[in-house]
């Protein structure tokens, strides 16, 4: 093969391929980045408005939530179970600690750590989380099954 034919030829095909793909992966980064946007955002709406108001909003209508002592609470009955939730006497919030997305961008997790506190006590309550995200087609992001553990000490 001529070395011309191969650097004027082949060679900008495997650059281009090569940029495409980069391109692709920044395009897949800023995907997963949305999603832990909103997983940041679910964890201010809660702080500001309730958790109860948080789930209501960013619970997928076909959502799963896991909660000690109860089977798997999914679509309606999560709602309900929400709707009826008193969250008047504590604040919850949480902070992602790493996510993953599938290649599609469709669909992706959060996990992380929690706090909940007490508002007549000074008792925190520390956990850890993973949150499983469903990206629409207009872009926002919907929560698939949200779950949950009591048990580490304090938050790094």
């Amino acid at each position: 093969m001529d070395i011309k034919k191969l650097f004027f030829g082949v060679i900008p095909v495997v650059l281009f391929c090569a940029c495409f793909k980069k391109k692709e992966n920044n395009n897949h980064d800023a995907i997963k980045a949305e999603m832990v946007a909103a997983e940041i955002s679910f964890s201010k709406l809660s702080q500001e408005k309730g958790n109860r108001n948080a789930l209501l909003q960013f619970l997928d209508s076909n959502g799963v939530l896991l909660r000690p002592n109860t089977y798997p609470l999914v679509g309606g009955n999560a709602i309900n179970f929400i709707s009826q939730a008193n969250d008047s006497s504590y604040t919850m919030h949480w902070q992602p600690k790493g996510a993953g997305l599938a290649e599609s961008g469709e669909l992706g997790y959060t996990y992380g750590v929690y706090t909940v506190s007490l508002k007549n006590k000074d008792t925190l309550i520390h956990g850890t989380y993973v949150n499983i995200w469903k990206r629409l087609p207009d872009g926002t992001w919907k929560l698939v099954l949200d779950s949950g553990n009591e048990g580490i000490e304090e938050i790094e």
